[in-house]
């Protein structure tokens, strides 16, 4: 995104390729391949796997026509069997937040202890002390809520770092050791992270950076064995002018982290890309959007975009195979 809020460009959505069938709120509905959500343009998918149940938490994009974002709220969908799912509608909205404007930028909601933590990028209202891309923290006893500010101010604000822009305190991403410390990665353009006090609400240490090739934005950390992975939005404009997926390892989540090139390309017909990773029923998945699917009147755009999910996969050395964006999507049986 560094790019397009540099410059100030609008970006003009082409017809996509799938049609959006909408089924009403209350109802379920059944997977059909890519996208996954088709009645409604949703971005920056972060999967939750609590039991037998995989949460998904979106942005409901809402612009129209040439506009570049109107990200109004955040849904929740949930899935036993990856097949059919379930809308449990907004579990949030910015201004739910005193403190926050507009934007329901990227999130993860994360469970400790029983309680279930919602970390988010939003904007910061001028009128309260500062301005630019905060993070805010709420928090609910059940994975869909009800979520109430868990703060009363923002975690990070824009003047807590020394990024490049306005926006350079986005995407937050949220992991907990097997002794209870807690970590918080988030960033654009500059990749922060530092440790959580036990009250998830505050910090343990100062915060520090992280370098990687070409990280842009979106980061999000998993663990397979004894690897830590940290997969995120990639922008090298000398090989393409749209974000890609790429990813590190580690052997701890302080690091040392060595790049290991891309997980897969640009999206369709979208700068940006987003990954939430989880394991599910003994299989891994990796959620992202594209920007292919007409809604009603609304094509697909860069504020108009759609989840996908597609299957990942390890090689023997606990390498990430590459991910071919599908339509078919994860093949079910």
């Amino acid at each position: 995104m560094k790019r397009i809020f540099g410059s100030l460009l609008l970006a003009v959505g082409v017809a996509g390729c799938a049609t959006g069938v909408a089924p009403s709120a209350s109802e379920s509905f059944v997977y059909q391949g890519n996208p996954l959500i088709r009645d409604r343009h949703t971005a920056d998918p972060a999967p939750l796997v609590v039991g037998d149940t995989l949460y998904l938490y979106v942005g409901h994009d809402e612009a129209r026509g040439d506009q570049m974002f109107n990200i109004t709220e955040w849904l929740a969908y949930s899935t036993r069997d990856m097949e059919n799912w379930t809308y449990h509608g907004p579990i949030m909205r910015p201004t739910d937040f005193s403190w926050v404007s507009r934007d329901a930028w990227a999130s993860q909601v994360h469970e400790k202890d029983g309680r279930y933590w919602f970390y988010t990028a939003v904007e910061h209202d001028e009128e309260q002390g500062s301005h630019g891309k905060s993070i805010g923290v709420a928090v609910a006893d059940n994975p869909l809520g009800p979520f109430e500010d868990a703060l009363g101010r923002a975690l990070v604000q824009n003047e807590d770092t020394d990024g490049p822009h306005h926006w350079d305190d986005i995407d937050p991403t949220v992991w907990t050791e097997d002794d209870g410390t807690s970590w918080l990665f988030w960033g654009n353009a500059n990749l922060y992270y530092a440790p959580l006090n036990d009250d998830m609400v505050s910090f343990a240490a100062p915060i520090q950076q992280i370098e990687l090739p070409h990280f842009e934005e979106g980061p999000w950390i998993f663990k397979r064995g004894a690897t830590y992975y940290l997969a995120y939005a990639s922008l090298d404009e000398t090989i393409d002018p749209d974000e890609r997926i790429s990813y590190a390892t580690a052997p701890s989540i302080e690091g040392p982290w060595t790049p290991r090139g891309e997980i897969t390309g640009s999206a369709a017909n979208s700068f940006t890309i987003h990954p939430g990773v989880a394991q599910f029923k003994g299989e891994w998945y990796l959620f992202y959007h594209v920007g292919n699917l007409t809604v009603g009147d609304q094509d697909g755009a860069i504020g108009r975009r759609a989840v996908a999910v597609e299957r990942l996969r390890f090689g023997e050395d606990g390498l990430i195979l590459p991910v071919e964006q599908t339509e078919a999507g994860i093949l079910l049986p």
